[in-house]
């Protein structure tokens, strides 16, 4: 495109000699800003590199780390544009991405700006293109991807001078076929092997940029639903379920469809003999009478972490350790990914920070000198290895909570011994 190689080969095959008409721009010292940051925009970034431009980035999600790793600018989305001779689209189509370049945004742009579209044709309103083509303030544009596919055969669009065109071409080469195979292959190994699939047709549908973003989440999703379950006593008269979402995203680009079915997945599994996937998730829910609510709680601050911390709520059951209950009597607990590791974080109203893996001693105290080394010290003389250990309470004084993580499953004795420490109200032995 900066060099009007299409349209110099058109005319030359029309046996025309136009080297004034073609005269081009050079990419060495131009700045080009990639919109969307993932897989695809952080290759054009590295390749911008090599051939002398300078590279900003736009993409709310993309962390900090990996842009700087390859000197990258992370900048607002009016500073990419305003600032850019360049732009290259590689964002996905979202509600918040269509028609994202319209005629506000093209305005902000520096004249004579270059416009390449390689993600979705939809991202860009193709009428306010076409405008900012005639008057000058876009000079060029490449399109790969449109609206309607294929476009109407009078495009203006398409027909312009100063835009190049191609039929979505984007992956339309021997190798990247060849790659779309082993992708395949290597997808239906992972399925059948119980990993997580991010090309499912009849799942969640989740990119594999996201998914790779939510796989400690997933993690957590499971473990939390999987610790709830085993505080309901009886533990199979759940009907309503509620998971909440703490979070700085906008709802539209939050896809919670795989955090869900992870969830059903930690209740139901635990009660009964079914196997949850993502596939039959929603499915085996409906069969079993299982109703599943979703809140997001709208964070202020960067959306960069998907997911600040989940919460699941168990209502209208009897529970087996009341230190789990919330006010409003529904058991509680909530849980964050720290470090790329999931973490109770909440039991009821107290507040605990412990690993979300293995076996999980909880008890309930009243919050007074001793009682954690009793406890500790039954544990050691029955050889049961303490492996982290975290202390919640309401107020000094008053109730409390231990969140201990031992490494082998304490017998019947241990547990008898724990319930007959002086102060120590409740306690509840989980598998995680």
């Amino acid at each position: 495109m900066a060099r009007n190689v299409a349209q110099a080969d058109a005319s030359l095959k029309t046996g025309k000699w136009q080297r004034s008409k073609y005269v081009g721009v050079s990419l060495v010292g131009k700045t080009i800003a990639i919109m969307g940051f993932g897989k695809v925009g952080s290759e054009v970034a590295r390749r911008a590199k090599g051939l002398g431009m300078d590279v900003i980035a736009h993409d709310p999600y993309a962390p900090v780390d990996r842009a700087r790793a390859i000197g990258v600018d992370l900048v607002s989305f009016d500073d990419a544009i305003s600032t850019a001779d360049f732009i290259s689209l590689h964002m996905p189509l979202t509600p918040s991405t269509t028609k994202i370049f319209n005629d506000e945004t093209f305005a902000k742009m520096t004249k004579g700006v270059r416009l390449i579209n390689v993600a979705r044709g939809g991202v860009v309103d193709e009428e306010a293109l076409l405008r900012a083509l005639d008057n000058g303030t876009v000079a060029q544009a490449a399109l790969d991807v449109f609206f309607e596919e294929p476009p109407p055969k009078d495009s203006k669009l398409v027909h312009h001078e100063n835009v190049t065109v191609t039929p979505h071409l984007g992956a339309s080469t021997t190798e990247a076929q060849e790659g779309v195979a082993l992708e395949i292959a290597e997808a239906v190994i992972g399925a059948l092997k119980g990993e997580l699939a991010a090309t499912a047709v009849n799942a969640p549908m989740v990119s594999a940029e996201i998914l790779a973003e939510l796989s400690p989440y997933v993690i957590l999703a499971e473990k939390l639903g999987r610790l709830a379950v085993q505080l309901v006593a009886g533990g199979s008269g759940i009907k309503a379920v509620k998971v909440v979402y703490s979070s700085a995203r906008d709802p539209d680009d939050l896809d919670t469809g795989i955090l869900r079915a992870m969830v059903t997945k930690g209740i139901v599994e635990p009660i009964s003999s079914a196997f949850v996937n993502i596939v039959n998730a929603d499915y085996v829910a409906k069969q079993r009478g299982l109703r599943i609510i979703e809140e997001q709680i709208l964070l202020d601050g960067s959306p960069e972490v998907p997911i600040n911390s989940m919460q699941v709520q168990l209502a209208n059951v009897e529970s087996k350790f009341a230190g789990a209950l919330s006010d409003d009597g529904d058991i509680r607990v909530e849980g964050k990914v720290k470090d790329g590791t999931p973490h109770l974080t909440l039991v009821g109203p107290f507040s605990v920070d412990v690993s979300l893996e293995g076996n999980l001693l909880l008890c309930r105290q009243v919050d007074q000198p001793g009682i954690i080394g009793k406890v500790g010290s039954i544990l050691g003389t029955m050889n049961l290895n303490v492996n982290f250990m975290s202390v919640g309470r309401i107020a000094p004084g008053k109730q409390a909570i231990m969140a201990i993580g031992i490494d082998e499953e304490p017998d019947k004795e241990a547990l008898k011994l724990i319930g007959e420490t002086p102060s120590v109200q409740e306690f509840v032995f989980l598998k995680l």
